[in-house]
């Protein structure tokens, strides 16, 4: 049975709704949340503050046990800290990373002796304090967003004259999912994981959108191509041919590059881990929408306003005769 894309794009697009949604949905809690109040749960390149690192000393006897979260957060409230971030890191849960707002040496001395008062004695060695002012997260969230939206109207631009102007418009909303996509996975995984975005992220987005266009772009390209050989066929199936003759290629250009990327995660260190992450979730979806959600769209709005044959009639007759 021949593979085919038309048929099943309300499967395709309720897949995607579906996960856009649940984005949506985690990014208005986050929002909400005390310790996040944010679409994403922001690192320190984005929010002024103080990042407190810490793990118990296992060489003191009976000082290396799982770190009660209860317990800290009750010490975080008593110190007017209350709505600080908490993570307990480390496979034995012996580790301990805060997020709080800018303390100075007096506070953060104060907070580190009650916490090792009450849980245990950190190593000294652990100990990593990191701060960064509001102003440079200011300067990055503006000029992030600002390259985000400079390189979605140039692409639509260069798509218009390039194509026509329905084909730009699917590939700016394929673009689009991918983006909705890769934040709300990431909101999800702030939630659920404590995973926070960082600069890195912002370029990651970007890295996204030039491998979903660079795939969307050799899809529309082959549509072009089958059209032209085969005029009088309709559009559903103009697409179909299209998406089926890339198809190969789209996996196979995906999956080398997934293959680099999975390396980077688990090998790259804590710094690369969610940049390598948020590139494996955004070239995935990138993909998807390339052949599931760029292609079908087009076939159905070409479909809707009566343009269901690549070519009307009159043109290919009058072509006949001359």
């Amino acid at each position: 049975m021949k593979f085919s894309v038309i048929k099943q794009r309300s499967l395709w697009w309720s897949i995607s709704a579906a996960i856009i949604l649940a984005g949506i949905v985690s990014m208005a809690i986050s929002w909400t949340r005390p310790d996040i109040r944010a679409p994403l749960r922001p690192s320190l390149d984005f929010i002024g503050g103080t990042r407190l690192q810490f793990e118990l000393d296992c060489t003191k006897p009976e000082n290396c046990k799982p770190i009660d979260i209860a317990a800290v957060r009750q010490i975080l409230d008593a110190q007017g800290l209350g709505g600080s971030s908490i993570q307990v890191i480390g496979k034995e849960q012996r580790g301990l990373s805060l997020r709080t707002k800018t303390l100075d040496v007096e506070q953060r001395t104060k907070l580190q002796s009650a916490l090792s008062e009450k849980i245990g004695a950190f190593a000294p060695q652990s100990i990593q304090i990191d701060t960064v002012g509001p102003t440079l997260g200011k300067q990055l969230f503006t000029s992030g967003l600002l390259a985000l939206l400079l390189s979605f109207a140039g692409i639509t631009v260069y798509l218009t004259f390039r194509f026509q102007l329905d084909y730009a418009f699917f590939a700016f909303v394929a673009l689009f999912h991918d983006v909705l996509i890769t934040v709300g996975i990431f909101s999800i995984l702030g939630l659920v994981q404590g995973v926070e975005v960082d600069s890195l992220f912002v370029v990651a987005l970007l890295t996204i959108i030039g491998f979903s266009v660079n795939d969307t772009v050799v899809i529309y390209d082959r549509v072009r191509e089958v059209i032209k050989l085969n005029p009088g066929q309709s559009i559903d199936q103009i697409v179909d041919d299209a998406v089926i003759q890339t198809l190969g290629r789209s996996i196979n250009t995906t999956m080398t590059t997934l293959l680099t990327l999975f390396s980077i995660f688990l090998f790259g260190g804590e710094t690369l881990k969610n940049f390598a992450l948020a590139l494996i979730v955004g070239f995935i979806a990138g993909a998807y929408s390339s052949i599931f959600i760029a292609s079908t769209l087009l076939a159905w709005w070409r479909s809707r306003t009566g343009n269901s044959l690549a070519v009307p009639v009159e043109a290919i007759n009058s072509s006949e005769e001359v």
